[in-house]
């Protein structure tokens, strides 16, 4: 009988051995992408101060985020949390260390995040983020924001998914519509109606727009706005049909414009669509938005998303730091894959194989043959335990790897062995 309750708290995620090894190697699949794209690590620290963390926050985030108990001896220290991702804390370290980076800086972070919302099926507290950011300095070209997309999906492709499609869309061209419409004191619950209307009945957004104070016409058109999406050359008619004669609608056509067209030439223009319902609900974004769906499996939702900010740190500096950046959440995209029968990589063994010396006599001899085996790369270990039966011993080796090796007198004397294959 357990003493205690030993299950971890609710939302934090748990894997066994087998499990954890592939989720590994899908972080470091997806790290190799990362750094071959020219991205640069760095981690920034789990904890950090609230008045930082808090700073862009907006919604039910402040409700959400995880604050440090401090010891009595750091009572004096400013109020903490715990980093809910990883774009706020870049910003805090973009500043701090200005002097020393190389811009536009292009850079990944992948670790744990924490977030207080309710936890469910796939969606946990604690989770891993693996991020990409390009933060310029003054400026930074548009044409980044199509290098940071096409850099996620590179790393998504190491997953061995199903068809993955990109939808991009643009903040710009959605708040230059709705000035069009003379409702830009009411872009913020618009643009919260467009990002949940993919979930919920068509009456149920034109409802919400009604309620929100928008006319019979001002509803149709906002409506007919969100069912535009193809390639650009689909898009630039329908666009132009909208009639928004604007500043911030003009750029923020040509901004999807040039990422599109980007995409393309790097052989993703059958893999991206834009698709004005992406909206991205973080306050941050200003230009760019994207995220990336699986079609055959639309129910599970976005895999990965980001978009572009230009101000992200201004509560930090007068410096202008513009970025662009995407993030896919490893552990709740791991859990998806895994109840939907998509890992690429079995979840089987952790380990290659296992030695299993007889006696102690042939102990130097097994970690002769281990060193051998590690050094060509293969996760091996040794098993001492000889109070236990051959048996129970081979049992416990196709537990954990996928071959067994028996090192007796003869083994040991001759320098030879034999490999055990396990079967899966």
């Amino acid at each position: 009988m357990k003493k205690l309750n030993t299950s971890p708290l609710s939302g934090m995620q748990e894997l066994t051995p087998a499990a954890q090894a592939v989720f590994n190697q899908l972080k470091e699949n997806i790290r190799g992408v990362y750094h071959h794209h020219g991205f640069l690590e760095i981690e920034t620290p789990l904890i950090d101060r609230t008045e930082i963390l808090l700073a862009k926050a907006g919604g039910d985030t402040e409700k959400q985020v995880y604050l440090v108990s401090k010891p009595a001896e750091a009572a004096d220290e400013a109020n903490q949390a715990l980093r809910f991702d990883h774009t706020v804390p870049l910003a805090r370290y973009v500043v701090e260390h200005e002097n020393d980076l190389t811009f536009p800086f292009k850079v990944t972070q992948i670790g744990r995040n924490f977030r207080g919302e309710r936890a469910q099926a796939g969606r946990y507290r604690e989770f891993y983020q693996c991020d990409v950011d390009i933060v310029g300095r003054g400026s930074l070209p548009v044409a980044y924001d199509a290098d940071a997309i096409a850099t996620i999906y590179e790393a998504l492709k190491t997953l061995n998914l199903p068809e993955m499609l990109i939808r991009i869309s643009n903040r710009k061209v959605l708040a230059g519509f709705i000035e069009s419409l003379g409702l830009s004191k009411k872009t913020s619950e618009i643009s919260d109606v467009i990002d949940h209307a993919e979930k919920v009945p068509a009456e149920k957004t034109a409802d919400s727009l009604h309620w929100i104070g928008l006319t019979d016409e001002q509803v149709e058109k906002v409506v007919a706005f969100t069912q535009i999406s193809g390639t650009f050359a689909e898009v630039e008619p329908r666009l132009a049909q909208l009639g928004a004669d604007n500043d911030t609608f003009r750029e923020g056509v040509a901004e999807l414009q040039t990422v599109y067209e980007l995409l393309a030439a790097q052989g993703l223009g059958d893999n991206a669509v834009i698709d004005l319902l992406i909206v991205r609900g973080l306050d941050y974004y200003t230009g760019t938005v994207f995220e990336t769906i699986i079609p055959e499996h639309r129910k599970i939702g976005s895999i990965c998303s980001g978009g572009r900010y230009e101000d992200l740190a201004t509560n930090f500096t007068e410096q202008k730091l513009p970025g662009v950046g995407g993030s896919i959440g490893l552990t709740r995209l791991f859990y998806i894959l895994n109840e939907y029968q998509l890992l690429g990589t079995e979840i089987g063994k952790p380990l290659d194989k296992v030695i299993v010396p007889l006696s102690a006599s042939e102990y130097a001899y097994a970690f002769e043959v281990a060193a051998e085996l590690r050094a060509n790369g293969e996760a091996v270990d040794v098993n001492l335990t000889l109070d236990k039966k051959l048996g129970d011993r081979l049992t416990y080796a196709s537990r954990i790897a996928r071959a067994a090796i028996v090192i007796g007198d003869r083994e040991a004397s001759e320098r030879r062995y034999e490999i055990k294959e396990f079967q899966n």
